[in-house]
């Protein structure tokens, strides 16, 4: 009997609310303009507004992955999904400052579950060859699906003007809740087109997942989770440029108008998609904390000759291939947290996500000041990124997941009941 292949909707799933999620975030990096006229922001200002997304995406990270660990994320994905789409189309209705930054903290807190929950239900539906594929498919759309917002973003600003782009943006949301309703189970068992072919191959995964495993307070204290997160902040540190000050720098800092503009700040984004499938597919004997390491050294190499080269062409080239390689780490970052949390995938994965978010906030915050105080110098945020870069490098010199050790001495350790107490099972 030839394996049913339910899982493969299970990553139409992944793969569709992956790029859905970064086209509702990246959308405002092609509207900080108009926003800024319309609302009379200074950079700063719009700075917070930036930061306000990676704030409460950072404070909801450990809640969300929590609650996927517990409840399923079946549960847990609808309502978020559903809870930042509503607060998508309601950036349109912001009228101040206080507003905007209201709004974009309570979209951030929804769009907080997504990825963690994610991450957790391709470790339950695929095996793990298939998973790591998954992986970095999943993040190569998300770039790719925000590579291609700006020229969206900026057609549905011209088509609608920017209010009424976002909600345009927050439908699709809703499109996306009705289909997963209606098609997704939380476990393969209880899925009636899974068949025994397929259960039996998902049958080691679906193990991981409830494998009961050391404490989750006694997980998050290990150095493997402190280098995990670390190495994910450095990494977000860089990458948040791509998604909230790069138009600006192309107009700014090189003259570009703002069609040319959203044709350049796409390309970032879309090497990184490449990036990430790119390290999905390369083979398995090759360690993967070795491509993690050379990935951010040569993005730190090739940020710092960004300030150095004249052309915009080449900036942005080198800029893209900077995006590519630290996009090499992707997969194997979120394939870590499965690695590392097994039971507590989402967990985990929320605890890297939360240093990455939080990095989210601070970015585009410093950004803004830096920027206001220097009288717009770029170039120093481009080294600052050129060194969190090579933070996360030598991170990798140490973080090896597929070390680590077995859990059966901590097993022995722990009653089963006194660990059922610290997260209760999934219901």
């Amino acid at each position: 009997m030839k394996p049913s292949r339910v899982r493969y909707g299970v990553v139409g799933f992944a793969l569709s609310l992956a790029v859905l999620s970064y086209m509702q975030r990246v959308a405002i990096s092609q509207a900080a303009g108009p926003i800024s006229a319309d609302l009379g922001l200074s950079k700063a200002q719009m700075g917070m507004v930036f930061g306000a997304f990676g704030l409460s995406y950072a404070l909801f990270e450990l809640p969300m992955g929590l609650l996927g660990d517990r409840l399923g994320v079946r549960r847990v994905l609808t309502q978020v999904v559903l809870a930042w789409s509503m607060f998508t189309a309601l950036t349109g209705a912001a009228w101040n400052l206080v507003s905007m930054w209201i709004v974009r903290f309570l979209f951030g807190a929804g769009e907080a579950g997504c990825f963690p929950n994610l991450t957790r239900m391709l470790s339950h539906w695929l095996p793990r060859g298939e998973r790591v594929k998954a992986q970095a498919l999943m993040w190569a759309c998300t770039r790719w699906g925000g590579a291609v917002t700006p020229p969206l973003a900026l057609l549905g600003i011209s088509l609608l003007g920017w209010r009424w782009a976002f909600v345009a943006f927050a439908l699709l949301g809703v499109i996306w809740c009705v289909a997963f309703l209606l098609s997704f189970k939380e476990d393969p068992a209880d899925h009636p087109k899974v068949n025994a072919a397929e259960l039996a191959l998902l049958q080691e995964s679906r193990s991981l997942v409830s494998h009961q495993g050391v404490r989750l307070s006694q997980l998050l204290l290990r150095p493997q989770i402190f280098l995990l997160v670390l190495q994910y902040f450095c990494f977000s540190y860089v990458w948040y440029f791509y998604v909230t000050w790069l138009p600006s720098w192309l107009e700014e800092a090189r003259g570009q108008s703002p069609a040319a503009t959203a044709a350049l700040a796409v390309l970032p984004l879309l090497a990184g998609g490449f990036g990430s499938l790119v390290s999905g597919m390369l083979p398995l004997r090759i360690p993967r904390r070795a491509i993690a390491f050379f990935g951010f050294a040569a993005t730190a190499l090739l940020l710092l000759l960004v300030p150095h080269l004249a052309g915009v062409g080449a900036a942005m080239a080198a800029m893209a291939a900077a995006s590519f390689c630290s996009d090499l780490t992707m997969p194997i970052s979120w394939n870590a947290c499965v690695e590392i949390g097994k039971r507590y995938t989402a967990t985990t994965a929320a605890a890297m996500n939360m240093l990455g978010n939080l990095a989210g906030f601070i970015a585009p915050v410093v950004g803004g000041v830096i920027l206001q105080r220097t009288g717009s110098d770029w170039n120093i945020l481009i080294y600052m990124m050129a060194g969190f870069a090579a933070i996360s490098a030598v991170c990798w010199l140490f973080l090896d997941p597929e070390a680590e050790p077995s859990d059966s001495a901590d097993d022995a350790a722990v009653p089963a009941e006194l660990d059922a107490e610290s997260v209760p099972p999934a219901i």
